[in-house]
């Protein structure tokens, strides 16, 4: 897939595992030139900058990011948009190992000039800010499109109106806090922005065919009992 490219990272960001499909973009021999190195060292620095402080947060929170729209490289050299996910890599003992990063390239939507750093914006804050009340007037002054515009691109990128991306992010945001298991579900909905525990319910019955108690039950068994060391 020659749209689609991915990487593994330590902790402190160093890689240690890329895609084959990374190595003409990072202007390489070959794959293992970059083992031990960090996005600093291989993309142009406002890239990299971002790259950071999403591996911080995510190291952070432990919690995966989604659908970012980033700035990126493509393989002919010419910079691009892709839609990039983290994925916080665990222990069974549940220490921190690392991240995967998956990307896959917006080549049609970059040449169709329908992302740009204003869009972007408009992504990161719903990502940012789920929690709160979201007016589709302040979205729209953000990305600087009518709501109409802002409706069909989101439609395009994401394939959810813009309405349903924030009640996707919550609920998202929600599944995580479930699996955590340590709040309770009325403390949730609070927190990733429902209106209250009735909404959840029905946004996650709607999304998944369940109801959250539901939900935290099956990720609980899926979860199953800590790894034990065996002994030598």
């Amino acid at each position: 897939m020659p749209d689609v490219v991915f990487s593994v990272k330590d902790p402190d960001s160093h890689y240690l595992a890329i895609s084959e499909g990374c190595v003409p973009r990072c202007a390489l021999r070959d794959r293992a030139q970059a083992e031990g190195r960090t996005a600093h060292e291989l993309f142009p620095q406002s890239m990299a900058n971002r790259y950071r402080e999403q591996d911080k947060a995510l190291f952070s929170e432990r919690l995966p990011l989604r659908n970012r729209l980033d700035l990126t490289i493509y393989p002919d050299g010419a910079p691009g948009w892709c839609l990039t996910s983290k994925q916080p890599l665990l222990h069974p003992d549940g220490r921190l190992l690392g991240l995967v990063c998956i990307s896959k390239d917006l080549a049609d939507l970059t040449r169709e000039r329908l992302l740009d750093e204003r869009f972007a914006a408009c992504v990161d804050h719903i990502q940012a800010h789920y929690h709160r009340s979201l007016r589709l007037e302040e979205l729209c002054e953000l990305s600087g499109l009518s709501i109409g515009q802002l409706d069909r691109r989101m439609k395009r990128v994401f394939q959810l109106r813009t309405g349903d991306f924030i009640r996707r992010t919550r609920m998202d945001a929600a599944c995580h806090a479930i699996r955590r298991g340590s709040e309770s579900l009325a403390d949730i909905a609070a927190a990733c922005g429902f209106s209250d525990q009735s909404a959840l319910n029905r946004l996650c019955r709607q999304l998944l065919g369940l109801s959250p108690r539901q939900l935290k039950l099956r990720l609980s068994d899926s979860a199953g009992p800590p790894a034990r060391a065996r002994p030598l």
